[in-house]
């Protein structure tokens, strides 16, 4: 009799151990989300690698903010584009020191935008939620996103990126911008 039912413990034993790992992104991403709802900032802390956010912040605001000074055609008459390709990594650095606490992130997740010139995430008047899509899956073995897209701007969407931290710990330690060819 137990030689019939260890294997079927053991084959259920590893079932239940790799649903947990391959599930335990999305369990992460719904504290996120609820921690952004309830403006919990101890919880914040914990699920978000606040360090590697402003990092990854940093290179996508850069990014998006020259691809903007490259296409404006007014600056590259004047000579200005040039100019402010030099300046607009010193500018990102300062607002996204400022905006990136467990106040900002909370912001970002709850209306899909990033922070704005003021180093406030650009959110909406308070009984005006957004109505957020929610996109979620791997990007490879050690990484998770959520993609956030409201439904008003469809053309834009913020995922958040997650990144794995042990064998079955996850944090947001990343972003992706995704804007449209018009934004």
């Amino acid at each position: 009799m137990l030689k019939r039912l260890l294997p079927g413990l053991v084959t259920a034993g590893i079932v239940v151990l790799v649903a947990a790992w391959g599930l335990a992104p999305v369990f992460t991403g719904h504290a996120v989300m609820r921690a952004a709802d309830r403006g919990d900032e101890a919880a914040l802390e914990r699920l978000v690698d606040f360090p590697a956010l402003r990092i990854s912040m940093k290179d996508a605001l850069t990014d998006e903010a020259v691809a903007r000074l490259r296409r404006d055609p007014r600056l590259a008459e004047k000579g200005l584009g040039g100019l402010g390709v030099m300046l607009a990594p010193m500018l990102v650095s300062g607002v996204v020191d400022v905006a990136i606490t467990p106040q900002g992130v909370a912001a970002m997740v709850s209306t899909a935008r990033a922070p704005s010139q003021d180093g406030e995430a650009q959110d909406r008047p308070r009984g005006d939620k957004p109505d957020l899509h929610k996109a979620w899956g791997y990007r490879d073995l050690n990484t998770f996103a959520i993609t956030l897209t409201d439904r008003d701007r469809p053309d834009q969407s913020l995922a958040l990126l997650m990144e794995r931290r042990g064998l079955f710990s996850w944090k947001l330690a990343a972003v992706d911008l995704q804007t449209g060819p018009d934004a």
